[in-house]
């Protein structure tokens, strides 16, 4: 059931190494960011709290928060969907390491009453014209075209996106970019944008509300937060001109595809560009950035109870994405892709 709307960055999770507020013992750990993984995120933490009585309080405010509280210190680690920018990087020195956690989808989700359990196609193209505001209605003939047999009903379509600075925003708009060159010059791609359309929700959750509470609402979210609502999502065509059926393996087959050049985290490969095998479907993932510099006391146990906490998730080594798809994936439809996790004493 993992549906493909789109295939992004890593998502991370990060841990400074300066500027930690002293713990005893590193019995507790704090973090914020990104609200795509905060399902698996809680689980893990659950689960590793009662294995070792150590205490990982995790905010779900979004990438953009995430990312200001790591920066300002507030936090032990933080969790975006996309890589910090180079201004980003240059505001915290350098010290942070981007480590991917978890792959997950975002699909198109939405509220059509009327068509009861039929899952509708979308293509790339007719996605951006809804974007941009171009498209109105349901019925509109370039929905209609994609969609054979369907009776689409004649209603407004309203248009759902974030309001906060998010991972989310970020992997979906950098799809919408591979499509069209309005959107790359007139909206772009980043945790923030200057929608030209839509009602606004903050974090996933309020996305997914907005939708379920709207008839006629479209909007975009991880595919944990649609499966849980009841809530329909979009098959989108992939690169190969396919339209992927969501599960585990079409996540697998796009995560396959991702590229790693020495420490830079995997890169992007949307529906709209790469390869795009027969069976891939467009993904987005988690990664975690954590600090370079000297490590001493409790900073160091910090670091080593977050390392510690990865490592019981089976974040030891690079294992296939295909051989996790234990518990904790399962419960949310959600594969690792792991990366190489060092940590010096």
């Amino acid at each position: 059931m993992f549906s493909a709307t789109l295939r992004g960055r890593l998502t991370l999770l990060a841990l400074m190494a300066a500027g930690i507020a002293p713990a005893a013992q590193a019995q507790k750990l704090t973090g914020a960011g990104a609200t795509f993984p905060n399902p698996i995120y809680s689980k893990w933490f659950d689960a590793y709290n009662k294995k070792t009585g150590i205490q990982i309080n995790y905010q779900s405010i979004g990438s953009g928060g995430g990312i200001r509280q790591f920066t300002e210190g507030t936090v032990d680690f933080g969790a975006t969907d996309g890589p910090m920018n180079e201004s980003q990087l240059t505001a915290v020195n350098g010290n942070v390491v981007h480590i991917p956690t978890v792959l997950g989808a975002v699909v198109v989700t939405y509220n059509l009453p009327s068509i009861g359990s039929t899952q509708l196609r979308l293509d790339g193209t007719t996605l951006v014209d809804i974007f941009m505001g171009r498209i109105t209605k349901w019925n509109d003939k370039r929905i209609a075209s994609l969609n054979p047999g369907v009776t689409l009903p004649n209603i407004d379509l309203i248009v759902v996106h974030r309001s906060d600075g998010s991972g989310t925003t970020y992997v979906f708009t950098d799809f919408l970019n591979k499509y069209s060159r309005e959107w790359k010059d007139k909206v772009g791609y980043a945790t923030s944008v200057n929608w030209p359309v839509g009602l606004g929700g903050k974090g996933n959750e309020g996305v997914t509300q907005q939708v379920k509470q709207v008839e006629g609402a479209v909007g975009y979210v991880e595919l944990i937060y649609a499966v849980s609502n009841n809530l329909p999502y979009m098959l989108l065509k992939n690169a190969a001109g396919n339209f992927v059926a969501p599960s585990l393996e079409s996540a697998s087959a796009a995560a396959a595809s991702a590229t790693v050049a020495g420490n830079s985290p995997p890169a992007a490969a949307s529906a709209g560009g790469g390869a795009g095998g027969p069976n891939e479907g467009p993904v987005a993932t988690e990664y975690v950035p954590y600090g370079e510099s000297p490590l001493a006391g409790s900073r160091l146990e910090r670091l080593r109870a977050m390392a510690s906490m990865l490592e019981a998730q089976q974040f030891k080594g690079r294992i296939r994405v295909e051989s996790y798809v234990g518990d904790f994936c399962y419960d949310f439809d959600i594969c690792g892709y792991p990366e190489r996790l060092c940590v010096a004493n």
